[in-house]
């Protein structure tokens, strides 16, 4: 089983949503391999149940699974962190408290845990109080320095940064994509992200020097009807991520 994701180029690597497990085969397919395939643990009723839906998932993506929370909620850190230990994916989506006990669990160092912080409206400055009660309580806001070495002493592989809603954070991204690449820590861009400012949110990263890059494409290309990503546009970020990478 293969714990580490596939990065194009060593470099960037795909995270999307599947609607279903045919859907999740056509994403893995049209990004080459280069992906991570989401699949939301709110939307199971027990831990039980979604390792068994998962495990099917992952069968079919050479474990290329990504296991989220559901909207960055909170409530599902626990539950997120049951699941990854026992199918050991790729990929974790963790609040920032989270981070450490997906990482105890998963007993080994190469399958991706992610840490939510986000952005406050001042450069250089990011709130980490993402969890089940810190999220309740008066905003926790560090230096992005800081909250990096906090993860770093977490456990954590990367700094997912959400809800950037598309380009209106671009200024704080670029503080966060510097920050970084000074402390060789990974980053995963979220919210808000489509078609048309992808290029220009993935180019910040490549020219900061982030060593890897994980940008979480959602919404703006989801079928609304069927709920299923389109596979067509993940070629198009593909080919995209391919130009900009070289």
């Amino acid at each position: 089983m293969t714990l580490t994701p596939k990065f194009y180029k060593d470099r960037v690597c795909l995270n999307v949503l599947a609607g279903s497990k045919e859907n999740a085969r056509e994403i893995w397919q049209a990004a080459e391999g280069h992906v991570l395939v989401g699949v939301l643990s709110k939307n199971y009723d027990s831990v039980a149940s979604a390792v068994s839906d998962m495990r099917e998932y992952a069968a079919l993506i050479d474990n290329a699974l990504s296991v989220g929370l559901g909207a960055g909620d909170p409530n599902q850190s626990a539950m997120v962190s049951a699941i990854s230990a026992e199918i050991q994916p790729q990929h974790v989506n963790q609040v920032f408290t989270g981070a450490a006990t997906s990482r105890a669990l998963l007993g080994q160092d190469q399958t991706v845990v992610n840490a939510l912080i986000s952005p406050t409206g001042k450069v250089g400055l990011v709130k980490i109080s993402t969890g089940p009660l810190s999220s309740k309580a008066a905003d926790a806001i560090v230096p992005v320095e800081t909250a990096i070495a906090l993860l770093k002493d977490m456990g954590a592989s990367s700094v997912k940064y959400f809800p950037m809603g598309g380009l209106k954070s671009i200024d704080e991204f670029k503080a966060v994509a510097k920050a970084c690449a000074e402390q060789d820590f990974w980053l995963e861009p979220t919210g808000g992200i489509d078609l048309e400012n992808y290029e220009a949110i993935l180019q910040i990263a490549l020219d900061a020097g982030v060593p890897k890059i994980i940008p979480h494409i959602y919404s703006s290309i989801i079928d609304k009807e069927s709920g299923n990503t389109r596979p067509a546009d993940v070629s198009t970020l593909l080919a995209m991520t391919k130009k900009l990478v070289g």
